[in-house]
Parts: C-alpha cells; structure tokens; sequence
C-alpha cells in the first residue's frame, strides 16, 4: 500500500481495480487541517486524464504493471494491430486508449507494452522515431529573416514544423514525447 507521501509523479496506482499513471502531484498544507496531495492521474485503459486529490490518511495499491515488446502490423477501422514478440500473439488496441501516439505508428516500428494482469492496455512509444515527409512547401531561397521553419505532413499524416531545406521524399528523425522535428535520418 502507498500512503500519499509515497504516491509520485510516474507511479502507477489501482483505483476501483483501474490502473492510473500519476502525471502530476502536489503536497499541500494548510494551516491545523491534515495534508493532501492534489494528483493528475491518466486512466491506462481508456487515456481519460483527471484530477483527483487524496487527503492524509488515504492509501493505495500501487499497479502491478508489465513490459513487454511488440511490433506494430495494421489499422483496422479504429483498431490498431500489434504482435507481442515473445508470444508472437496478436492483440489489437483502440484509437481511443492509443491517443496521440498513433500519429508515430507505421508498420514494422518496436514499441513497448503496457501490460496489467497479463493484459495489453496501452503502449509505450521509442523517444525517436525515423518517418518520411510527404507533403512539403517548397523553402523558398535567401528567406533567413525568418526563423526558418515550415509545416511539413508526414506518412502517419502528422504535420510538425521543420527547418527550411527539408523537402518531400525526406527522411527525418522526430520526438515523439514533444511532437518535434530532431534531424535528418
């Protein structure tokens, strides 16, 4: 059991038989009244995000999450298709739960599972991923007034800014926690 002293940002609890990543937390106290801790916690099954605040004497369990690898195959519909492999079982997780990170996936890419009581409920992108400009404004010559930079859409249809003279066909190394341009592949 984690009493609120023990509960920090990264942990990750059961609430209600939910697993929940802590994504903020903040001790508070004020005057003769006990301490709490104001939370943001994010729901690792459905990617809801919300707040919730424990008070002094409350406690709880911390979730007993796995990783394991896996490679991405396939979209179908809204469900997003992947391969664990050490089991080589196939297991499919909803747009839903994905988020954002399904702007990073592309066939073949290892990514991490999160598993809780030997289910798969989210996963965990590569810090970098290498993906492929297909749509890119041309940079035009001697513009270096400005900051330099343009939008460019990529092959999962994600569009990031990135430096004047990268053009379409361009291979480029993205930040996947920050949603950044990093370099050239």
């Amino acid at each position: 059991m984690l009493g609120i002293s023990d509960i920090k940002t990264g942990k990750n609890i059961v609430l209600d038989e939910t697993p929940f990543l802590i994504l903020y937390h903040e001790h508070s106290k004020t005057g003769r009244a006990g301490s709490v801790l104001r939370t943001r916690i994010k729901n690792l099954v459905t990617g809801a995000v919300l707040e919730k605040t424990f008070q002094g004497a409350d406690q709880v369990h911390e979730a007993d999450i796995s990783k394991s690898k896996a490679q991405y195959l396939y979209k179908e519909g809204l469900n997003y298709s992947f391969m664990d492999n050490g089991s080589y079982e196939q297991f499919s997780l909803s747009q839903n739960v994905l988020g954002s990170a399904v702007d990073y996936l592309i066939e073949g890419i290892e990514i991490t599972v999160l598993n809780f009581n030997g289910i798969p409920i989210n996963i965990e992108l590569p810090v970098k991923v290498k993906l492929k400009v297909v749509e890119a404004p041309p940079g035009i010559k001697g513009n270096t007034v400005s900051t330099g930079g343009k939008i460019v859409t990529l092959e999962t249809g994600l569009k990031i800014s990135t430096p004047l003279f990268v053009n379409e066909g361009d291979e480029i190394i993205v930040n996947t926690e920050k949603g950044e341009y990093v370099g050239r592949a």
